[in-house]
């Protein structure tokens, strides 16, 4: 099944870049001072936005075709947990993105470090959605 290999492999793409993010980025980026670590973050945060947006989209199609080649449900299972970090992202962190965004480098504070590392966290639920869409889309292929 072709198509489900896809969904597999841009959900573990999505799922390596949110590991990246939260055991190489994060760490390094919680290091630098206030003024710095919000230069850093916002662009960072926008590209990786299109990015992890675009191959959980895909990633998510590609598991509702599988679906829809074999009418195995799991495929529906892969799907879903890959596209809840678009709704999770929306209702649960875009709150701090705004704040983190609306930030200039001048004016951030120890605040702005303690917000950053929440913002850490939060994404860590994105990594572990993803993680789950991995497990689901195996599950799916192993039969």
């Amino acid at each position: 099944m072709f198509t489900g290999l896809l969904a597999l492999t841009t959900a573990a793409l999505f799922t390596g870049a949110a590991i990246y993010v939260n055991i190489a980025e994060q760490p390094a980026r919680l290091r630098l001072d206030p003024a710095a670590l919000v230069t850093q973050w916002q662009p960072s945060y926008t590209r990786g936005a299109i990015m992890q947006a675009s191959l959980a989209v895909i990633s998510c199609a590609l598991g509702v075709l599988a679906f829809l080649f074999t009418y195995e449900w799991r495929w529906l299972v892969g799907a879903a947990l890959i596209i809840a970090p678009w709704p999770y992202t929306m209702f649960i962190i875009m709150p701090t993105n705004r704040v983190l965004k609306s930030i200039q480098p001048a004016q951030a504070t120890a605040e702005t470090h303690a917000l950053v590392r929440q913002w850490g966290l939060l994404h860590a639920v994105r990594t572990l959605l993803g993680a789950a869409a991995v497990v689901a889309y195996l599950w799916v292929l192993r039969g």
